[in-house]
């Protein structure tokens, strides 16, 4: 089953996908051979450091949440998580920032970063970035009132960019068409209040309601025809995923617990090959 966000857009789809990403992961092998006790002995105050970090950037804005579990999302789906969405431009002729789904829309880099330093100065070249953004979501999610859950650790960083690749907002032109349709499959009140104002490059919340808390008024927006991306409105459009939208828009905590075991499912997703030649790279976005 294909996820059916696109991710070309700054999403809550992020979020939201665990719809189906709970359901595709739980199918899905993984490589990992992981701990959540990893660093406990090398570097046992590595998570609470990461912690602090996040926290502070998340404190400042609220959308960044929805920044890094978009990074982790990116990264994990192409090769695995390997941190290789982290490199930069300069530090490889193929960095996935430029790529088409994440050029100038894809954010949080500087986060990342920013934990990154404070893990070295207490324990120099023993944490990956891979884990660091992986702890990062989980510390994210939880800031603006989304589940927590049982981080594993051990992942090593790539040397190389992959070669493919409920809270957020997106552009205007990824849902101009949408709402200038005057479709059936979305509420006109919505399609107006949405209309005004837009430009292309403006950027409005998908969720309305609540765009930077982590809740469930998304799959409720989902049943009033409200969905902002058609790529969200097709989970409630009289297919198989309606159910599970109705499920989660009764019941929240149904959705946060199904969200963090999707996350935890993964996070697990790692590349042989990065697992056995991979490195702990010293500065996120870029090479040794």
């Amino acid at each position: 089953m294909n996820s059916p966000t696109n991710v070309s857009r700054t999403f809550y789809s992020a979020i939201a996908s665990a719809l189906l990403l709970f359901s595709l992961l739980m199918s899905t092998p993984t490589n990992a051979q992981l701990s959540s006790t990893f660093y406990d002995n090398t570097c046992p105050n590595a998570l609470n450091t990461i912690r602090t970090s996040i926290r502070q950037a998340v404190s400042r804005e609220r959308r960044m949440a929805a920044s890094l579990i978009r990074l982790h999302f990116h990264d994990c789906f192409v090769q695995g998580c390997d941190a290789s969405i982290l490199l930069s431009e300069a530090a490889t002729s193929t960095s996935e920032r430029t790529a088409a789904p994440n050029a100038g829309s894809a954010r949080g880099y500087e986060v990342i970063d920013a934990a990154k330093v404070e893990v070295e100065k207490i324990c120099p070249e023993v944490v990956s970035c891979a884990d660091i953004l992986a702890v990062a979501v989980r510390d994210a999610s939880f800031a603006v009132g989304g589940p927590s859950w049982t981080v594993r650790l051990g992942r090593k960083d790539s040397t190389t960019a992959s070669r493919a690749h409920t809270i957020g907002q997106a552009q205007c032109f990824t849902f101009s068409e949408r709402i200038n349709s005057n479709g059936s499959d979305i509420d006109a009140g919505f399609a107006s209040t949405r209309t005004r104002g837009c430009r292309n490059a403006n950027l409005a919340p998908l969720d309305l309601v609540t765009p930077n808390s982590f809740d469930n008024n998304y799959f409720k927006n989902l049943i009033q025809k409200k969905g902002l991306l058609e790529s969200d409105q097709t989970l409630f459009s009289g297919g198989p995923t309606d159910s599970i939208v109705s499920q989660y828009s009764s019941n929240a905590a149904t959705f946060k617990s199904d969200f963090a075991a999707a996350m935890i499912k993964m996070g697990d997703i790692i590349d042989p090959v990065t697992s056995q030649n991979g490195v702990i790279r010293r500065i996120c976005s870029a090479l040794n």
